[in-house]
């Protein structure tokens, strides 16, 4: 049978050609949600990003009065110091504590499941409303820090989130502390980096950190990468943490005041949506900039097999 005859033989049996239609069943909720719970919702905050509205009444539009409200917004800049400071410090700690806690896991320790389990944890609870509570214990004047120092004479009073010198380094500690998620991943890529090359050097007399920045390094540039993007843009979008802290208010002093904090405060608090929504595709856009010179940083740094 000539090719030509097995064409014409598949055209005039249905069965020949896919039935798309339980797939398309399958796929309908997903994409009906997808366009009314995420289309709708990012196309009516573009919208509402150009008006003056309250909730309460309907929309006006005003054009670019938000976004210029912006530039003289002094809150609006200190919680865009604020959150940078969080990112900048927050996330290369966060991941050198998982990518060294990985290391140590890959070591074969017994009971490493255990380890493994325990450490991922934090990951679980820590953007919980029930840790950042318990963070607020912990550092408060009476809580657990200041009894350790007493411990070894150091006897504080200080209110470690009540005051704006220390709070901000107490919710940073507490991001460092959920590692699980990045820690994991970093072990899943050292399983892999195959264990010949480790014992090539070794036979030419390579030392432990030599095998660490000649080997596992640069072979493991691709997941440092992902976990760097992925923890930028989850950093960014903290909220739960400086929220149950300050109670709310972003203090002391707005030194807790998280741009999703103050993102929070103009939209529901002070029902200036519009604003609000403006707001939302300024830290749209400050995410999609920090991922791009991530993108294009990582050419320099990022080493694939090919």
């Amino acid at each position: 049978m000539s090719v030509v005859e097995l064409q014409r033989l598949a055209r005039r049996s249905p069965q020949a050609t896919p039935d798309n239609k339980a797939a398309l069943a399958f796929l309908g909720p997903w994409v009906l949600g997808a366009l009314v719970l995420t289309l709708g919702p990012i196309l009516a905050s573009l919208y509402l990003a150009f008006t003056d509205y309250n909730l309460l009444q309907n929309a006006s539009w005003i054009g670019l009065a938000n976004f210029e409200r912006m530039l003289t917004d002094t809150r609006l800049h200190q919680s865009l110091v604020v959150t940078f400071v969080y990112v900048l410090v927050g996330v290369p700690g966060q991941l050198l504590v998982a990518l060294a806690l990985a290391l140590l896991l890959d070591r074969g320790l017994r009971g490493r499941a255990i380890y493994r389990s325990a450490f991922y944890l934090p990951s679980l609870l820590g953007a919980s409303v029930a840790i950042a509570v318990l963070w607020r214990l912990v550092f408060g004047s009476d809580g657990l820090v200041n009894a350790l120092l007493g411990v070894v004479g150091i006897h504080s009073t200080t209110s470690w989130i009540g005051s704006p010198d220390t709070a901000l380094g107490t919710i940073i500690l507490l991001h460092i502390w959920t590692f699980g998620s990045p820690m994991v991943i970093f072990l899943a890529g050292l399983r892999q980096i195959p264990v010949e090359l480790y014992e090539a050097a070794a036979t030419d007399g390579a030392g432990p950190w030599r095998r660490f920045g000649a080997i596992t390094l640069p072979l493991l540039t691709p997941i440092i990468f992902f976990n760097l993007v992925l923890a930028t843009i989850n950093s960014f979008s903290s909220f739960t943490q400086a929220f149950i802290v300050s109670g709310g208010t972003g203090g002391p002093s707005d030194s807790l005041l998280f741009y999703t904090l103050y993102l929070y405060q103009e939209g529901f608090s002070s029902f200036r949506m519009g604003y609000a929504s403006a707001l939302a595709w300024l830290l749209v856009l400050i995410i999609g900039v920090f991922t791009a010179i991530n993108f294009w940083l990582s050419k320099y740094w990022v080493h694939y097999e090919n």
